[in-house]
């Protein structure tokens, strides 16, 4: 069984940065692989970036060169650098993970947080 909770929301102009934490427990959060999803208001929840257990790393296009995804497994944490932040941007991020390789579908993923709200003001 793994725990997600997401953190590191908020309200954000247009061009700046935020930081996503995504804390899980469980003990095999090493051997996971991980994926940051978002849902815009109106939308279908979207992949926005996911990175394996041994750390390699994918991304949607829309966010690409823009977002990094990291793990840490000594803390059991992964984390989404967004820079250059666009109101398109705007969704609540859900983090996610799942036991075996990664990918992209979220059927896929047994395990999910309660999401944390990304703004970005124009």
């Amino acid at each position: 069984q793994v725990q997600l909770v997401e953190s590191g929301g908020g309200l954000v102009q247009a061009g700046g940065s935020l930081r996503l934490a995504c804390a899980a427990s469980g003990r095999t959060f090493s051997s996971s692989a991980m994926g940051w999803f978002r849902q815009a208001p109106g939308k279908e929840r979207e992949f926005v970036a996911g990175i394996s257990w041994r750390g390699g790393s994918e991304y949607a296009d829309s966010v690409k060169s823009r977002f990094t995804i990291s793990r840490d497994n000594a803390k059991n944490a992964v984390y989404l650098q967004m820079t250059i932040l666009k109101p398109e941007d705007t969704a609540v991020y859900y983090c996610a993970a799942r036991k075996g390789p990664f990918v992209t579908n979220q059927p896929a993923y047994d395990y999910w947080g309660q999401g944390t709200q990304v703004t970005v003001s124009s």
